[in-house]
């Protein structure tokens, strides 16, 4: 009973977006670079693990001190949207575990919509944020029951309420994700919804290259990416010109340039987006935290200057503490000054 009022709650709801992600627990833990070392992963990516795996690396900690939040990249989008006001859904994969029930718990304190069935039988997946005195972060992923998120959870009443669905590129990883994430798009497309994307990694853009250019020549209409995944897409080494490049076949652009704000491609124009400056604790969930933002303005009678202005002034935010999410959102009187650019 209790599901079938939440899943009339996600039909009637419109929403400014409707995001499409694995459904991840984070756990984020500061490590020193020998450890790191010890553990064998290369810094500053993301890495799969299994179940064992993540166990044995998650020994190391006393996991009851450590801060965990509902997680994943397209989760953390939409859990900033809604700390902005904005209205966000999100579909993702859970085990029925006490992990799923604390995600479920987390996302919806928040507001957003989230009407899932947890899967039994699998744990729901967790990513160990690994950040060093650097403030890099060094992603474990465990997916787990995320990677069991399949075309039939996806919700074309959610949808055709939505003004924007998100995908997140790390979906593309695994067969039954994938398609997930193009039945999303595919009932975008037919209810006049438009299309995010992002690369997510620059690992995945090396893996989909050719595909991920598919989706910006065709279906996408923003395309979230930072510096390093336009280059690795473009082949060029300039941000201009591989924004300009991206532009000539996506309709709009949001590309991160770390420290150095940020570039905006809309209309045939190019939007500077100023950086900053902040004490970099922990790099994790910037470029969430900054599609969130951008995504919440655009959807919400921002100008996308304005929206580019706050999304960056969120990502600084995010960067100067621990963890994606914000310890201290931003008040409405704070949104207002920052928007009256």
């Amino acid at each position: 009973m209790v599901r079938d009022f939440l899943h009339l709650q996600s039909v009637n709801m419109s929403h400014d977006v409707y995001a499409v992600g694995n459904a991840l627990v984070d756990i984020q833990a500061q490590v020193n670079d020998e450890l790191l070392a010890r553990l064998a992963f290369e810094k500053g990516i993301m890495t799969l693990v299994d179940d064992e795996r993540q166990a044995g690396v998650l020994s190391h900690f006393d996991l009851p001190s450590l801060h965990r939040c509902a997680g994943g990249s397209a989760a953390n989008t939409v859990a900033a949207i809604a700390d902005f006001g904005g209205q966000a859904a999100f579909v993702g994969k859970i085990g029925d575990d006490e992990t799923g029930e604390f995600f479920l718990k987390d996302l919806r304190a928040l507001g957003v919509t989230i009407d899932v069935a947890p899967l039994t039988g699998a744990p729901t997946g967790t990513c160990a944020v690994l950040i060093t005195e650097d403030a890099e972060r060094t992603m474990l992923t465990n997916l787990g029951a995320s990677s069991q998120l399949s075309a039939e959870d996806i919700d074309e009443a959610a949808i055709a309420t939505a003004k924007y669905i998100y995908i997140e590129g790390y979906l593309f990883t695994g067969e039954s994700t994938k398609a997930a994430a193009y039945r999303a798009i595919e009932l975008a497309k037919k209810n006049d919804v438009k299309i995010a994307f992002t690369a997510s990694d620059p690992f995945l853009v090396n893996m989909i290259r050719d595909e991920i250019w598919e989706l910006i020549r065709g279906p996408v209409d923003l395309f979230f990416c930072n510096e390093e995944e336009a280059m690795s897409l473009t082949g060029l080494t300039d941000p201009v010109a591989c924004a300009n490049k991206i532009h000539e076949s996506a309709e709009n652009v949001a590309m991160t340039l770390g420290p150095n704000g940020s570039i905006l491609m809309h209309g045939g124009d190019a939007i500077p987006i100023e950086g900053v400056s902040v004490k970099a604790i922990d790099t994790t969930g910037a470029g969430d935290m900054y599609a969130g933002g951008v995504l919440y303005g655009i959807t919400n009678g921002l100008s996308w200057k304005q929206s580019g202005h706050l999304a960056s002034h969120a990502a600084a935010r995010v960067v100067g503490q621990l963890g994606a999410r914000l310890a201290t959102p931003f008040t409405n009187d704070e949104v207002r000054q920052l928007t009256n650019v």
